[in-house]
């Protein structure tokens, strides 16, 4: 991943995450800092323990409360968690604008737009918040045309064949 780079991994297909963790392995391996902040899935599972290990070169923030996926929350708990996440909005602003970290992932931020908890204005303002040297890299499963515009590089994943 060059300097600078903003990369979007979007589809239905599995790997979207780990794929973006990938680069952030990379990075972190190559002595950048990465910040990984995840939206929509609840409190980081078991999957993002491994992570954990690899601070400070890598740290994951993820500002929901709830231990469930958005998705599987009662209509109050979600309109709770909305203002947790717009913290979390905020924070990646904020890791961006003080220059915090080299590579910013934003694992399930297009699914924020898909559910309209944020705008495009919003995301545009973090890419624009982003110094000229530092990366963004995003998830999500549907991927925008206005979204495309932001990216150097998307990427699609989809399933061709699952058989369990």
């Amino acid at each position: 991943m060059s300097q600078g780079f903003v990369q979007i991994f979007a589809g239905d297909g599995r790997g979207k995450t780990g794929a973006a963790i990938g680069q952030g392995v990379k990075a972190a391996g190559a002595g950048k800092s990465v910040v990984i902040i995840q939206f929509l899935k609840g409190k980081p599972a078991g999957e993002f323990e491994m992570i954990r290990r690899l601070e400070p070169e890598m740290k994951l923030f993820s500002f929901e409360k709830s231990e469930e996926c958005f998705f599987e929350l009662s209509e109050e708990r979600k309109h709770e968690e909305i203002q947790n996440i717009r913290n979390g909005i905020n924070f990646a602003k904020k890791v961006l604008a003080t220059g915090e970290c080299d590579l910013l992932i934003l694992d399930e931020i297009l699914g924020l737009l898909d559910n309209q908890i944020i705008g495009i204005d919003d995301l545009r303002a973090i890419v624009d918040a982003k110094p000229e040297e530092a990366g963004i890299i995003m998830t999500g499963i549907h991927i925008r045309e206005d979204v495309c515009q932001m990216a150097d590089e998307v990427t699609e994943l989809k399933t061709i064949v699952q058989k369990s």
